[in-house]
């Protein structure tokens, strides 16, 4: 039932037949999950909470930077350094205190995901990596939920429902994975600041006309939209049943699977230069972790720094926990095992954002000589 407060508050919606009373007790009912609470997430929360959607989780391990208040508008100035998730929440409740917001500060993972998905009815991708996309797919396929994707870069966007009423996976388009790198998020290319916002609110329609019945959902097709032309257009994406069965068929043993192996996850990559920049204005909040094998020279150079080792070959046996008030940055020689370990790291579930030393200790001593080089001869 709708209170009077209620009835007021969703005026228009009521006023619209496809909607009415029924529709907005529909939207008071249901529960929605949303992964990522950032550039895409911020739109999808603030509109299922100005329409109604009775109960929304939020889950992100992130942390407000002021690089994302250019897209994210759902942050301020005065929420830097919080959790996003929690800031979120805590903006949301100001905009609709009639549902229930719930904050998770911690990442998607396989021990998480299934129980998570079964306690909603339909899943919402704010995410901008692959890795998160699989794990995403294949924990709604496995549910039974639909997943609501949507995916930006620099002027282009895309949406698309899977897993709805026996339509096409995320798998059913990309079966597999790109190699590590290969594919840069927004981080790495930049994103037009409102692109997220449209595709955003178009990931909200899709899932508003889910839970209330009403129009086409964009099931088996994948909308592309460029910013700059102003043009759209529809892929049609077609259910390939073999990849569905083996989806369903890894069900068992679904919280020990590596999702970040096969390269696919991204992992943030910062030049020596940004590296000493971070160093110096805010040094006490990065842990530098060198993964190289004991013994191994050249000895790193960051003394004074907060500087641990933990060797690859040992994190291929155990992945130790890592300490939730700091910034993780690894490095080795040259940069590859690197990513490796990141990906061993991100596999649990870890509140703790993780980068690496571009091209290792190698380009960080020819970055530091041509600094310190070019400094002296001037």
């Amino acid at each position: 039932m709708l209170s009077p407060e209620e009835k007021e508050h969703y005026k228009r919606h009521l006023l619209l037949p496809e909607i009415g009373r029924e529709g907005q007790e529909r939207l008071k009912a249901s529960k929605l999950l949303i992964v990522g609470a950032g550039g895409l997430g911020c739109p999808v929360a603030q509109y299922l909470t100005a329409a109604g959607v009775g109960q929304i989780t939020l889950i992100d391990f992130d942390k407000v930077d002021q690089s994302n208040l250019q897209r994210q508008v759902l942050f301020g100035i005065e929420q830097l350094g919080e959790n996003k998730a929690e800031a979120a929440a805590h903006r949301l409740r100001k905009l609709n205190p009639h549902i229930t917001i719930t904050p998770l500060a911690k990442s998607l993972n396989p021990s998480n995901a299934l129980d998570l998905f079964s306690k909603h009815d339909l899943v919402i991708d704010g995410t901008d990596n692959f890795a998160t996309r699989y794990l995403i797919n294949d924990a709604a396929t496995i549910t039974n939920r639909p997943y609501v994707y949507g995916s930006v870069q620099k002027f282009e966007g895309q949406v698309s429902v899977f897993n709805f009423q026996n339509g096409p996976t995320y798998r059913c388009l990309f079966p597999e994975p790109p190699a590590a790198g290969t594919v840069p998020n927004c981080a790495e290319q930049g994103v037009l600041g409102v692109l997220p916002g449209i595709i955003g609110t178009m990931q909200t329609a899709e899932a508003l006309k889910i839970i209330l019945g009403i129009g086409s959902v964009l099931s088996g097709q994948l909308l592309v939209y460029n910013a700059l032309s102003c043009m759209q257009y529809k892929l049609e994406i077609k259910r390939n049943e073999r990849i569905v069965a083996d989806i369903l068929s890894n069900a068992n043993g679904f919280e020990h699977r590596p999702f970040l192996e096969g390269n696919c996850a991204y992992i943030p990559a910062l030049e020596p230069a940004q590296l000493l920049q971070l160093l110096d204005k805010q040094g006490h909040n990065i842990l530098l972790i060198d993964v190289r094998e004991e013994g191994e020279l050249p000895q790193h150079p960051f003394e004074g720094h907060n500087v641990i080792q933990y060797p690859l070959s040992s994190l291929e046996k155990q992945v130790p926990s890592l300490p939730l008030d700091k910034e993780v940055v690894l490095f080795c020689r040259s940069g590859q095992r690197t990513l490796r370990a990141a990906q061993l790291w991100q596999a649990r579930e870890l509140a703790v954002p993780i980068s690496h030393l571009k091209g290792g200790l190698m380009a960080w001593e020819a970055s530091m000589e041509l600094i310190y080089h070019g400094s002296n001869t001037q």
